[in-house]
């Protein structure tokens, strides 16, 4: 709680802005804590348009799928450099940022089975067969039908076995963040439309709703 902090004069109006890296201090015994500092420690500018709503959802995410008052320091550098990459790039690059968030957010959390291997029978994946990620069954093979699909799935917007693959090995590598950036951006417009829709799925499974408010927001804004 930062009483006052909407009067003209405090010294908390200008320093409590969205998405801005602060140093804090509080105090109390009851749920909600009073705020008796706050000051900022730079790092970049405030995320604007788009961007500004991409960092309200990474929020909303963590807000509903974190523990109060469990601490993630490795989520915490992870959020902050994606913050920083939301401040600085352009609209095309932000899906894949948002993209190599969600999955190493869903793998801190132990919500992210392993991307390299059907999760019900542990076969390793085919490279050029589809696979899809659900909520109930984990990575499994992508059946049309009774028909397993091919490599020609790829074009409807799939996401196939290698690509899973390079996505797990990057998840694991030495700088997973940047790794998991750059296979993301490097999918194909299809796969990476397949992966969001995928990952929506299962960030609203586990957030236990139909649809993120920001994501609604967003909609709302672009109706108008």
């Amino acid at each position: 709680m930062a009483r006052g902090a909407r009067r003209p004069t405090s010294n908390f109006r200008p320093v409590l802005l969205p998405l801005q890296p602060l140093r804090l201090d509080y105090g109390g015994d009851s749920e909600v804590r009073s705020l008796k500092g706050a000051e900022w420690v730079g790092g970049h500018v405030m995320p604007r348009g788009e961007a500004l709503l991409s960092g309200y959802y990474l929020n909303e995410l963590l807000m509903r799928l974190l523990a109060r008052d469990d601490p993630h320091p490795a989520l915490f550098d992870l959020y902050r450099q994606t913050v920083h990459v939301l401040a600085t790039e352009t609209a095309p690059a932000m899906t894949s940022v948002l993209r190599a968030f969600e999955l190493l957010l869903l793998r801190d959390i132990g919500l992210l089975p392993a991307l390299d291997q059907q999760t019900l029978t542990l076969q390793p994946l085919q490279p050029d067969q589809a696979y899809e990620l659900s909520a109930e069954g984990g990575l499994r093979q992508w059946l049309r039908g009774q028909d397993e699909v091919s490599a020609a799935s790829s074009a409807r917007g799939m996401v196939m076995g290698q690509a899973w693959s390079d996505l797990q090995s990057a998840l694991e590598g030495d700088v997973p963040w940047l790794d998991t950036l750059r296979v993301c951006a490097h999918l194909t417009t299809e796969a990476r439309a397949a992966l969001q829709t995928q990952l929506r799925a299962l960030l609203h499974h586990h957030c236990g709703v139909t649809t993120l408010r920001t994501r609604q927001l967003m909609m709302e804004l672009q109706s108008l």
